[in-house]
């Protein structure tokens, strides 16, 4: 059992808005309580924010190991590397690959899904086109046949949360309609399609935009293209990827402000580099390359993901975007956990849930991180580069 505790003195970020000098009660259970005891440890946070954990629904990996190719132990590594900046909440993202290993691959991260070490699986790729395949093997792609979608969720055991689909494709409307069926979050991204097919499957329960702008057509004033379509429609949240790389700040601020703070998710689409550094990985069965944080493929320099960790995305979206904190909280933690359908245990700071959450210095620099009521990151404990 966690050791009771009491935070105090800090500004607090509540789903009601901000509390100057507040405190979070943690309970013996790890979860945060509604009333102090006696003899409650007293942690002091003067002069820090306290914000929900960091909920990541689009993440390859982290710490020198890949969620699609590595060993439980690698996968344990990259899971504790994002969590040591604040993502206590992580969906672990595939990337293409053939049907029958991904089918695999599920099952073997459905058991750490199940052991409560990751909050399910997305698949990315391979229903996806080939015209905008980014980061993945065009000689994988395959057309979102419905009962090879059908495999990949049968082979998750119910850990499936997303599926990552091009909808324009033979059989793209079907599959949509089968993943929203069954409960997994049909999710537009690495597309070609038009204005008019995106709607459809806007139409057909696709809710998720995965990395807008990125790997789909531009915003073109007669032909508006997928990027439209999913800014405009109340049903869809959309993903941003904010590192300064995938998205020029105007870009950003276009989608953050049109679509509201409570239609986006950040995410990191994070693979291998990410907490760990330069140098050459593997992302499937493509060669990546990473120079001062950037990851581009070996053959044709494609961007491949990132190295964001959501610590930065925060303080990026907080400064460099000059965001309310409020609603960055809203991006990073409540929008994603209400997508996921796990809002009742993580993504705000509220009695009952668990006591996961993020301290951060008035720079917005993280200086401690809490899952379940234990330390991860200790405050005052020497900081991650």
């Amino acid at each position: 059992m966690a050791a009771r505790k009491v935070l105090t003195g800090a500004r607090v970020v509540l789903p009601t808005g901000t509390v100057a000098d507040g405190r979070v009660i943690v309970d013996e259970h790890g979860r945060i309580a509604g009333h102090a005891q006696e003899n409650d440890a007293a942690v002091d946070l003067s002069g820090h924010w306290v914000v929900p954990g960091f909920v990541d629904m689009h993440n390859h990996g982290g710490g020198g190991a890949s969620f699609t190719s590595g060993t439980e132990e690698d996968v344990l590594r990259g899971v504790r590397t994002h969590r040591e900046h604040g993502t206590t909440t992580l969906v672990a993202s595939t990337v293409t690959g053939e049907l029958d290993f991904l089918a695999e691959r599920a099952g073997f991260l459905a058991d750490l899904a199940e052991q409560g070490e990751i909050a399910g699986i997305h698949f990315e790729g391979p229903f996806i086109s080939p015209c905008r395949k980014g980061a993945h093997s065009e000689d994988l792609l395959r057309d979102p046949d419905p009962a090879d979608v059908r495999k990949l969720i049968d082979a998750a055991r119910g850990q499936a949360r997303m599926l990552t689909l091009a909808p324009e494709l033979p059989g793209g409307i079907d599959s949509v309609r089968l993943l929203a069926e069954h409960g997994v979050l049909a999710a537009v991204g690495h597309t070609d399609g038009t204005y008019e097919q995106t709607l459809a499957a806007i139409d057909a329960g696709a809710t998720v935009a995965t990395h807008l702008y990125n790997a789909m057509p531009g915003l073109g004033h007669r032909a508006p293209g997928p990027i439209a379509a999913l800014l405009e429609d109340e049903r869809v949240t959309v993903e941003l990827i904010d590192d300064g790389t995938h998205l020029h700040p105007a870009a950003f601020q276009l989608a953050f402000h049109h679509a509201g703070a409570g239609r986006v998710a950040l995410i990191t689409d994070a693979m291998d580099a990410a907490g760990f550094g330069d140098g050459r990985y593997m992302l499937g069965p493509l060669e990546v390359e990473v120079k001062a944080s950037v990851a581009r493929l070996v053959d044709g320099g494609s961007i491949a993901g990132s190295t964001l960790t959501l610590d930065r995305a925060f303080k990026r979206a907080a400064t460099v975007d000059r965001l309310p904190v409020e609603d960055v909280v809203r991006a990073i933690s409540a929008n994603p956990a209400k997508l996921l359908g796990v809002y009742d245990r993580v993504g705000s700071l509220e009695p009952g849930k668990d006591a996961d959450l993020v301290v951060l210095d008035e720079n917005f620099d993280l200086r401690g991180v809490m899952r379940k009521g234990e330390w991860v990151v200790a405050p005052g404990a020497p900081q991650l580069g």
